[in-house]
């Protein structure tokens, strides 16, 4: 059987390709970009090795996450088991719904990560139905979130969306006053409504919401 690792800490892939060849497998190890990249080549290197299983990091360094990468190596019916140091379980729930046969820690001992290839090797269950719904719902309910939080983010008026746009570059609010030429005054009024409608309690909190999220504000003077 041959696998597929696809992970951008060497120490960690060299640890799995030697104990996955140990055990007997044909083991390749893919070289992740080192530069944030589209996945199409690295999507295609590991479909042209007709691996059965692909071990896969969701923090693939500098190419990206690893999460766009799962559902295309699934449809092309490789077994997609994650193996990541997120602690995300609304994350993991994410690379099961995109089609992870499994995901597991990596501080967990390397006889699972060997463990789970032998089962799928084996024709066997890897994940079982209650764990699988577990991490299904912890994604639901963090999409749920992200969804209200974004809801709150659309309340904002342009101007508004400006002014959280400048704390988002750390920028105060005498700062701002002076770019937009308005008294500070105004800016705080302003600030005091990104609070109220963001319902945080500080521009610490607000910022923090934004980023979350992923929200882009609109392009102001630098």
């Amino acid at each position: 059987m041959r696998i597929v690792i696809l992970e951008d800490h060497v120490l960690f892939a060299e640890s799995l390709e030697l104990a996955l060849t140990i055990e007997g497998y044909d083991v390749r190890r893919a070289e992740v970009p080192t530069l944030e990249h589209r996945p199409g080549a690295l999507l295609s290197w590991t479909v042209r090795q007709r691996p059965r299983v692909a071990l896969l990091d969701l923090d693939l360094g500098g190419f990206g996450a690893g999460e766009r990468l799962v559902a295309p190596l699934a449809r092309e019916g490789i077994n997609v088991v994650v193996v990541t140091g997120s602690v995300d379980r609304a994350r993991w729930g994410e690379a099961v719904r995109l089609g992870a046969r499994k995901v597991l820690a990596k501080s967990r001992p390397l006889n699972d990560i060997l463990g789970t290839v032998r089962r799928i090797n084996q024709g066997l269950q890897v994940m079982a139905p209650d764990e699988r719904e577990q991490l299904l719902d912890a994604w639901a309910t963090e999409r749920s979130h992200l969804v209200d939080l974004r809801r709150k983010l659309d309340l904002l008026t342009g101007r508004e969306r400006e002014v959280l746009a400048h704390l988002m570059k750390g920028r105060t609010v005498r700062e701002i006053a002076t770019l937009g030429v308005v008294s500070e005054a105004t800016v705080r009024t302003q600030v005091k409504a990104i609070l109220a409608k963001l319902d945080v309690t500080s521009q610490i909190a607000a910022v923090g919401l934004a980023h979350q999220v992923g929200w882009r504000p609109p392009v102001i003077a630098a």
